[in-house]
């Protein structure tokens, strides 16, 4: 072999390399995760968005209203979670990832978006709002097991980044408008777990916060079967209701649907 000449592996050198890490995590992620506690899932969430958004709004008059305005139409969207728990005196911790777009051609009188006026003629927009969580947060001490099992309820807190983008485009006029942002919003976060029987569990969650007139709500309402083994298949439903006035952006939002989702719990 030339002297520094990088070393490569073959096709099937790296495939069999790939097979031995994915052994080692089967055999190892059951044992780690007994030993904290893992749930991992991902699902689609049939998002059914109303409310109106405004970006530098001179009156009233230049919110764009979901329905009237903008013609969005539902959308499902990815999603997933992870929770894990932690050992000890450790806060557990969850992590969820919800994506969250609309786009549509729409048409209003004459309005403002952005500082740029906008005449009659039909216009195309976009909404963006991705979210992310991340929450810590105990289980209170001793009710599990003053229960047997059946009932535990969560509380922590929540830190909540939201990926905000709108446009508004109109091609017959030329003129264009965009506002980007990241919101950071801190939630409070409780969660309860119902499990009557092995196999079925009911849960309920909520985040939330409210501050001057702004607000943000969110709560999931579950059900879980666990058919076998660490598998479990779940649906629920699904309410945001957000008021946020923060960085020339007023917008009063709901976001609201069925969803379905499958995972794993250790």
């Amino acid at each position: 072999m030339a002297m520094g000449r990088k070393y490569v592996p073959k096709k099937g050198e790296l495939m069999k390399r790939l097979i031995y890490i994915i052994s080692l995590l089967t055999l190892f992620v059951p044992a780690i995760a007994s030993a904290i506690g893992i749930e991992a899932s991902i699902g689609a969430w049939y998002q059914d968005p109303e409310g109106y958004v405004s970006y530098k709004p001179l009156t009233s008059s230049d919110r764009l209203d979901i329905d009237q305005n903008l013609n969005y139409d539902k959308e499902t969207k990815v999603f997933g979670r992870l929770k894990i728990d932690m050992p000890l005196v450790i806060p557990n911790i969850y992590f969820m990832a919800t994506p969250s777009r609309f786009d549509g051609r729409g048409q209003k009188a004459s309005f403002n978006f952005g500082g740029k006026s906008f005449t009659s003629d039909p216009f195309d927009s976009e909404v963006q709002l991705d979210h992310y969580d991340i929450a810590l947060y105990y289980g209170i001490p001793g009710l599990k097991t003053l229960t047997l099992g059946i009932l535990n309820v969560e509380l922590g807190l929540n830190a909540r980044i939201i990926d905000f983008y709108a446009k508004v485009d109109q091609p017959t006029t030329g003129i264009t408008a965009s506002k980007s942002a990241t919101i950071p919003v801190p939630m409070v976060y409780a969660g309860v777990q119902i499990k009557p029987v092995d196999l079925l569990k009911i849960e309920a969650e909520v985040r939330g916060i409210a501050y001057s007139s702004n607000h943000y709500y969110d709560i999931i309402g579950r059900l879980k079967v666990a058919p076998f083994g660490p598998l479990f298949i779940a649906g629920g439903y699904r309410y945001e209701d957000i008021k946020m006035d923060y960085s020339d952006i007023e917008s009063e939002l709901k976001l609201k649907g069925p969803f379905l989702e499958a995972g794993i719990e250790f």
